[in-house]
Order: structure tokens, then sequence, then C-alpha cells
């Protein structure tokens, strides 16, 4: 999900970006390092300039806490600022609009003259300041150093001070990167401070949600007091606000030890979470902490081990990988209960799942992420799908666009069913596959009812009575969120891919009247194709087309043009080229797409001066946008017009714009999706049909990449991919061979995956006729 903000729009974009990404910019800043770790290959700065909105703090793989500093951005982190208001424990990687920074907590000296905390922020240089996986460090123009690391439910700090009785840590409970609605702040002994935040927001105002934190430290302060307002009391112990500021300073003397460590736990369930929380996970020194969330993922990366390429593509990519693992983030406590969508008190134990997850940017992440983890992460994945099938049993529905314990409803169409699909096309869903049908099923063929939060397929009943969800202006808002009638066009398409995918999932099941419908249903995109035009379009609540007929100006599509959605038909790619008169007419129309010449000629200026105009640039073009999610599987649709070389020329294009700079994301990273479409399409597989078990190939970027698998899912428990002597110049696939036998077509299935090894190709400087065999392209879902 990208949306644009204020801020954006003051950005030179184009000069800026270029500049940094071809090396005559922004250096990449420190990263700690020693060597021989991957670890050390990754820069958690990737992404903090030009609304890549990543974040560079302290994390562990989905952890529940993401400490971090905070600039000013409306996500948190901009790398061109330079002063940071406060390190807060909750942050999601890539999102548009400001969500999270609950409890920025400061380290200041001297007397408490602010409340606020864009005024007593502290400057700070690039130069003192370093990150890795799981660790933070950053010295202050205040004299003050900081470092932060964390576990799975608490953040951990280190603050070295100068030599002073009035050492500070500020701990503000009023001001997030949200609306703040009601806050309470409690200092209950020398040691420790307690809060309960409720807040609401994500694009705009939502159902409410509460997070309860605990802060310990590791020694006694000296003196405490609360702020409300403008106004500061010492000695006063608690405090109660609500859309106001409010908090609690703690303070030492650091003449004889100038070092505080603290402890926050968090919890989305109760103050008693967060308690239990801080004593299990709590009670380590920093330094244990810092190496045991490095080790966590040393770990994780190892699973993937690459050979070849330049240390800048090892950098990149071993960066978007442990993006790739910051969400879906873990929402219960450590003892099973976590608060659901229906703001009641549950236990992961009942429905069967060891750990309960949230934070679901399904939109975007149905495409990449969830795949890569399905292959990388089975259990983790296995329980962030059993936890989406929990939100239809606690509330009633299905999510779309879940923050925390609430819907927010942002973006629109239907992303959930390709998920849960996928979860159980790679066999995770192993016990609760009618569980998960029956959710499915409901969400399909209905809609919410008013008295709840989600909207759901918004426009199913004329979609299901006509065939396409109408393009409606200005329609009100029934609920907060984004609405499908305004995104008519592209919810139609977004729907029939949905429903392709659950009718194989019904047909696999045994529920053959259903799977016939959904199949039928699944050719509703052909509703919104305009033969006048030769492309999508949308219509209104009559049936008539609408909006303007050029598809570079087309309305009704969300983030996008007819011209960026013309490929969003992965269920029956054979039935949209022969739509718009076969194979031939398909690739001269990819070719304008792709700017295929210009590539050719200079594929990294192509991809930065004809597809990308912005961060937010989603209208008024008909070029591939790389940036947004409506065009990731688009470079792969070559691999079904039997020229699948082609892939491989625009995948290796977009992949320059990956860099190890500040500014080397292609906008908004959102929740891992961009960092998995980089690793994926490095690799050379990818989820050509998201939903199902269909993977395309195309020419790995590395000579070797060794993929450890989890044997419970994938008995080989491993998978080697090969490309020896691959190149910006030898790129083209020759020959491919699975287990040495050779190998024509341009996808494999998660089965094939399942009994393979050693999938090897052979590669040269010139296309060959690889992959354009009668059956090498992916198949249509019938």
């Amino acid at each position: 999900m990208k949306r644009p903000n204020r801020r954006s729009g003051t950005r030179m974009w184009g000069a800026v970006a270029a500049a940094a990404l071809l090396g005559t910019g922004l250096a990449a800043p420190a990263v700690a390092t020693d060597a021989g770790r991957l670890t050390d290959l990754v820069n958690p700065f990737i992404g903090t300039e030009n609304e890549g909105n990543t974040y560079p703090g302290a994390a562990v793989p989905f952890g529940m806490v993401q400490f971090s500093p905070d600039t000013g951005h409306n996500t948190g982190y901009d790398y061109s600022e330079n002063h940071i208001r406060g390190f807060s424990t909750v942050h999601l990687s890539g999102v548009g609009c400001g969500l999270g920074g609950d409890l920025p907590v400061l380290p200041t000296t001297g007397d408490i003259t602010s409340t606020d905390y864009s005024t007593y922020a502290a400057e700070f240089s690039h130069d003192d300041e370093k990150a890795s996986p799981g660790y933070y460090k950053v010295g202050l123009k205040t004299g003050i150093e900081a470092e932060l690391s964390a576990t799975k439910r608490t953040g951990v700090q280190r603050y070295t001070f100068p030599d002073t009785d009035k050492a500070n840590v500020l701990i503000n409970a009023g001001q997030s990167l949200h609306r703040t609605l009601h806050t309470k702040v409690e200092i209950l002994d020398d040691h420790t401070v307690r809060t309960a935040i409720t807040g609401s927001g994500f694009c705009q105002d939502t159902k409410p949600y509460t997070v309860y934190t605990i802060t310990t430290f590791d020694r006694p302060f000296t003196a405490s007091g609360t702020w409300k307002g403008d106004t500061v009391t010492a000695g006063s112990k608690t405090s109660t606000a609500d859309a106001e500021r409010n908090g609690a300073y703690v303070r030492f003397d650091t003449g004889k030890d100038r070092t505080v460590e603290a402890t926050t736990a968090i919890s989305y369930v109760d103050a008693h979470g967060a308690a239990l929380n801080l004593r299990t996970e709590g009670g380590r020194s920093f330094d244990k902490v810092r190496d045991a969330a490095q080790a966590a993922w040393e770990d994780r990366l190892d699973d993937v081990r690459t050979q070849g390429g330049s240390d800048t593509l090892r950098r990149t990519f071993y960066s978007s990988l442990y993006r790739s693992f910051l969400a879906p983030n873990i929402g219960s406590d450590v003892d099973g209960r976590y608060t659901g969508w229906d703001q009641k008190i549950h236990r992961t134990a009942a429905y069967g799942g060891s750990t309960y997850y949230q934070n679901w940017s399904l939109w975007d992440t149905y495409r990449t992420q969830t795949q890569l983890l399905s292959l990388l992460a089975p259990r983790e994945t296995r329980d962030m799908a059993l936890s989406v099938i929990q939100i239809d049993k606690d509330s009633g529905w299905l999510p779309k666009w879940g923050y925390g314990t609430v819907e927010t409803n942002i973006m629109t169409g239907d992303p959930v069913t390709p998920f849960l699909t996928n979860a159980y096309q790679q066999g995770l869903l192993k016990g609760h596959e009618e569980d998960a049908y029956r959710a499915l099923k409901k969400n399909a063929d209905g809609v919410p009812p008013a008295d709840s939060a989600p909207v759901g397929r918004e426009a199913n009943r004329e979609y299901l009575a006509n065939g396409f969800a109408p393009y409606i202006k200005d329609r009100a808002h029934v609920k907060p969120g984004d609405s499908d009638y305004d995104h008519g066009a592209s919810a139609t398409l977004e729907y029939a891919l949905s429903d392709a995918m659950l009718g194989q999932m019904a047909k696999e099941l045994g529920h053959a009247d259903d799977a016939m419908r959904y199949t039928e249903r699944a050719q509703n995109y052909r509703r919104i194709f305009d033969s006048s035009t030769g492309f999508f379009r949308a219509r209104d609540a009559s049936g008539a087309f609408t909006g303007p007929a050029d598809p570079a100006q087309s309305e009704g599509f969300h983030e996008g043009t007819s011209w960026q959605y013309q490929w969003l038909v992965p269920q029956d790619l054979p039935g949209m080229v022969s739509l718009i008169g076969g194979e031939g007419a398909a690739n001269q129309r990819l070719d304008s797409f792709f700017a295929y010449d210009k590539l050719l000629a200079d594929p990294a200026k192509t991809a930065r001066e004809v597809w990308v105009n912005g961060p937010y640039a989603y209208y008024n073009a008909d070029k591939y946008n790389p940036q947004n999610e409506p065009d990731l599987i688009a470079p792969y649709t070559y691999l079904s017009t039997g020229q699948p070389w082609k892939t491989t020329d625009v995948v290796h294009a977009a992949l320059t714009l990956f860099t190890d700079a500040p500014t080397g994301m292609t906008g908004n990273d959102d929740l891992g999706t961009m960092s998995a479409w980089n690793v994926l399409s490095s690799i050379g597989i990818f989820p050509v049909q998201p939903g199902t078990d269909t993977w395309g190939l195309s020419t790995p970027v590395f000579e070797r990449v060794d993929v450890t698998l989890d044997r419970r899912y994938y008995p080989k428990g491993k998978l080697t991919v090969r490309a020896k002597g691959t190149s910006d110049t030898d790129r083209y696939i020759q020959s491919a061979r699975v287990d040495g036998a050779a190998y024509g077509k341009t996808y494999l299935t998660t089965e094939d995956l399942r009994g393979t090894s050693d999938l090897s190709f052979t590669v040269g400087a010139q296309p060959s006729r690889w992959g354009t065999g009668a059956d090498a392209a992916p198949p249509a879902l019938k």
C-alpha cells in the first residue's frame, strides 16, 4: 500500500534519487560489521530516503517490538532529517501513512523545559550513527550515546550520559505517529514506569486500540515526575490525559556510572501481559540481548546462501531478505493471550496455533512476501494463516488491511483470498482446510453487515448480479477506509483473481458446485474489457463504460491506470492475450509498456528515467511502474506469450532500482512486499499466479543460491539454483535442468520444488528457444 503524504510533494525525487542511485549522491551510511557474518551485509538504512518508509532501528524476525528512532517523518524516520524526537517501540516497514511510533523515549540532560517532542528533539549526525539487524546506535549532539536492541516483545536501550546529576529519560505517552486518544502514565517505584496508550488511525480514523507498556531501569532513579500538556509536575506519580501531551520523566546521577539501561515490554492485551512479557524476556544485559538478536537474524539469513555477484548486489539482496522477515508481527503475549478483533481476550491454544500474528497489509503482500515466507518460514507462515482464519472467528469477517487489533479497510479488492489459498496450496493449512474454506466462501459470496468494521468485498452485490464492480464517483463511504466503488475497475479484476484461486481450492476440497461457480466468476475480467479501446475500462452503475477512453488517463483503478492493470489476470493470461489479438499483439503491447527497445539499449537508465516518475506517481502513465503492487507480476507475462527471455530483460532492469543506499527502495516497501520481489526475482523463481502453487522462472543474478528448506514441508531439505556465468551480458537461459534432467517449461509447482534439490540454468549472451514450446507457459486455471 502506497499513499502520498503532505511532505512527499516537496521532494525533488527525480534528481535526488537518480544521483544517489548512480553513485554520485548519498553514500551508504555506517553499518555495524564483523567479518564473515551475513548480518554484516544488511543495511537497515536502505529505504529511509525518498519515501521507502523503512526504519533503521532494532527488531527480531516478526517481533512485536520495532525499537527505532523517529525524526518527524510521518512514518517515523527520514534519512534527510537530523533531529531525533524519540526512540519508539512500534513501527511498520514501508507503509505510506502515519502509524505506530508509540511511546517515544529520549535521553536528555538538564531541566525539563518542554513536553513537545518536536521541540526537545536531539540533533544528530549520520557520521555518529550505525545500524545492523537487531542493533541501532547513535551519538546525539547533546553528548549522549543511545543504543537500542530488542527481543520479540521488548525493546532494550542503553544510554551513556556525560557526567551530570540531571541525566533524564523522557517517556512520552501522549505523542506518536498517529492520533492519540487517551493515555495513562504511572511511576510504580524507583525503577519502573507503566503506560497505557489508546490510539487510532492509518490514513484515516479507525476503531481505537490500546498498547500497554512497562519500562524497568537497571538502577533506581534519583528523581521523577510527570507532565500533562505544558505542565511538568515534579514528584507526581500518575498522569491521565486524552488527546494531549502526557508523559513521565526519570532522572539519574551519572557522576560515577554514566550508563543507564532499561527494558520496555509491550502488550496489546493488558498491563499484566506487558509485565509477563517483561518478566519472561527481560532481565538480561544490553550486550546479551544485542548478541541474541544478531544471532536470530544470522540464523534466519543463513537459510539463503549466495555465490557470485558483486558486494553491492549481495548487500542489496540480504538487506531485502532482512526486510522480508520484519512482518507480520507477533500479537500474542508469552502466555498465548491476544486481543481479537472483537476486542475480547483469546488464547492461541484454543485454535491450535503457537503464536498469534497481526498487521496485515494484504493488498501488497499477497503478491510476493507471503509466498517467500511460505518457502523460507513455513512454520511461522502456518501460524500467520491460522491467525487470519481466527480473525474471522473472533470478529465475524476476514481482514483486508489489519493493524494491531483493528481493521483499517485500506486498499481494495479481495486480497485475503489469495493469501489464504496460497497457504492452502503450500500445504500449510493441514487440519484447518475446511475452516479456511468456510471463511473464504462467506467472504466471496457476501458483504459484511453494516454494524461490523470490515467492508470486505464492498461492491459484491453488484459484482455477483452483473459481473463487475461499478465505478461510482464521490459515493459516500459507509465505513472508514478505501472504497471498492471508488476503484470499480481494479476491484473487478481483484475479485475475479480471487474467485479463480478460491475455485481451485474448492475443486481440490471436493466442493464441485462451488468450484464451477467460482471458476466461471473468474472470467468476469472480460466484463470490463472495452473492445473499442482494447483495454480494461471502468463501468458505471448502469453498465456503461466511463472515464477517459485513453487507457493512460483511465479512472476507476486503484493506484494505477488501465495500462498497469492490463496484465492482472494471472488466472487466465491465454484468455487475456486472445482478447487483445493474440501473442503478436500482446508482445507489441508489452514491449511498449516496458519501453523494451530503450531497455535493451540501457536497462538502468530506462528503469530510472522512463519507468520511474516519483514514489507516488500512480496515474496518467502508460509505462511499467515497478514501485507499486499492480505491476509486480507484469514482467513475467512474457512467460505466457512465447518470449520468456524478455522477462529476464525486464526483471534484471527492475532489479537495478534496488541499491544499498538510503534511496535504494522502489517506493514504499509495504511490509516487505518490494523486498520480497527483489529476493525472489534475484533467485529466479517468482509466484506468477498468487494464490496458487505456481512459480515462474527467470535467470538468477547469482551463480549459485543454496536455500535451506524445512523438511516437514520440503522433504529434500534444500534447493540449489545454479546459473554459472550469469551476468549483465550473459543473462539469457539457453537450457534448464531439474536434478540433471532437461526441463523446458517456464514454471515449477510447489510439488515440483518438494521433489527437486537442484535447478540449473545454462546462460548465454543471446536469447534462445528455451521455454517457447507448446506447453512451456504456466497454464490457465480451469
